[in-house]
């Protein structure tokens, strides 16, 4: 390892002492609460996808909201007038640790992992936005935490409640195509590399700009990075790739019962002009390799975010959704809703009976959970915690413009000395944290 990524990491591992002690809150992990009873909840970002959060959860009680824009919060705050109205969660959470039994994040994605953490340090239950956090270390962190403090959690892959990637699941796992060697994802469009600030104005008096940047380096506002094009910024989101990878690998991930890949390359090695160090890209191909474990053979995994064009047509396969599997006897084509089958020799095979049962509802999953009912299906430890670790490796080799191979166990990669800087994240003063 570099002698700089040593450094980040011890860093990471010893500077809590800097922040005196406030990030390794420990309080005695949330007791369900019975069937009957409502959770008290608290929703950190509760304007854009957090407002669908919000009501997703609003038959519990909401006894505190979060937000840094009161004019983005706005209608939520109205609407649960009795709820404690905060910007800073971590005032929040410190005030209200004794009211609170479960969290509800829908921050940006740079700010995912430090009020995850700190909730789940204080044991609390934890629903947190994809992709889970804004790089691999931060969700391998929330992932050994989820299973320390024994907590419920939910990843927002909300898809994953459709029927339809239940039925996909079921025909990829009934052998139906044979067994799977590739599998092909991608995401549409274009969207990326957005235009560089030219002004700068006053941060609008709605707005708290000093919290809404949390950890990351401070900038001078500028609405090229807040309300909503933060997400095709480096330091703030992870493009297209954390904005859909959680939602469209979400579909072989669970039909191939994938952890965490071996190694993690580049289809096609981008230019040096089109990895920019500040901003997100409008097309990448990467891919990764799994090797045999229960639930599949050594098998390629393509992400892409373009089109899917170029798959389907080497496989003889009609355009069907943003999943591609290809088996030893067909193909199967899927999107969110179902799939299709083409299969060699030209049959029609018997859809297999149905075994996934149907959800109660996704956040309601994550509920009956708080509540001492079984693990929510995109629990971070059981099974989000590695998707999302992998979507955020598959970026970082696009970053790097290399591959690299990857040891989960150890949290380690090699055969790359450019990666580490974007696997561990360099917090400003005042945030630093202690490593799991």
């Amino acid at each position: 390892m570099p002698s700089s990524a040593k450094s980040r990491r011890n860093f990471l591992k010893t500077s809590a002492a800097l922040t005196g002690g406030y990030w390794l809150g420990t309080s005695t992990p949330a007791t369900a609460a019975s069937p009957n009873e409502k959770l008290n909840v608290a929703c950190i970002g509760v304007g854009g996808r957090g407002s669908a959060n919000v009501g997703g959860v609003s038959g519990e009680n909401i006894v505190a909201m979060c937000d840094v824009d009161e004019t983005k919060a706005g209608k939520r705050f109205q609407q649960f007038d009795k709820a404690n109205k905060f910007q800073d969660f971590r005032v929040m959470l410190d005030k209200l640790d004794k009211q609170i039994d479960a969290v509800v994040i829908s921050t940006p994605d740079h700010m995912h992992f430090h009020p995850a953490r700190q909730a789940m340090l204080m044991g609390k239950h934890v629903y947190c936005e994809k992709p889970l956090a804004h790089s691999a270390w931060e969700c391998r962190q929330l992932t050994k935490l989820a299973a320390k403090q024994d907590v419920a959690t939910q990843l927002g892959n909300q898809r994953h409640a459709n029927s339809g990637m239940a039925r996909t699941v079921e025909a990829v796992r009934s052998g139906m195509i044979g067994n799977v060697t590739e599998v092909y994802c991608a995401i549409g469009g274009s969207r990326g590399m957005p235009a560089m600030p030219k002004e700068f104005p006053p941060v609008p008096a709605n707005l708290n700009w000093e919290l809404w940047q949390g950890p990351v380096k401070e900038r001078p506002y500028s609405p090229e990075y807040c309300p909503y094009k933060w997400r095709f910024w480096w330091d703030y989101g992870t493009g297209e790739t954390g904005n859909w990878g959680c939602h469209i690998l979400d579909i072989p991930f669970w039909a191939l019962q994938l952890k965490y890949p071996n190694r993690i390359d580049l289809d096609v090695i981008p230019a040096e002009s089109d990895i920019d160090p500040l901003r997100t890209p409008k097309s990448m191909k990467t891919r990764m390799e799994f090797g045999a474990e229960e639930g599949h053979g050594p098998l390629t995994l393509h992400w892409w975010h373009g089109s899917l064009k170029e798959a389907f047509e080497k496989h003889n396969t009609k355009p069907n959704g943003n999943t591609l599997f290809v088996g030893d006897k067909g193909t199967i084509s899927a999107g969110f809703d179902g799939y299709k089958v083409t299969m060699k020799d030209g049959s029609t095979p018997t859809p297999p009976a149905q075994s996934i049962p149907k959800s109660p509802g996704f956040h309601k999953e994550w509920i009956q959970a708080c509540k001492g009912g079984p693990r929510s299906t995109c629990d971070f430890v059981e099974y989000t915690g590695p998707l999302a670790e992998s979507v955020l490796l598959a970026n970082a080799a696009f970053r790097s413009g290399a591959g690299f191979d990857w040891n989960a166990k150890a949290f380690e990669a090699t055969g790359n000395d450019k990666i580490e800087q974007f696997l561990v994240p360099d917090f400003r003063a005042g945030w630093e944290v202690d490593e799991v």
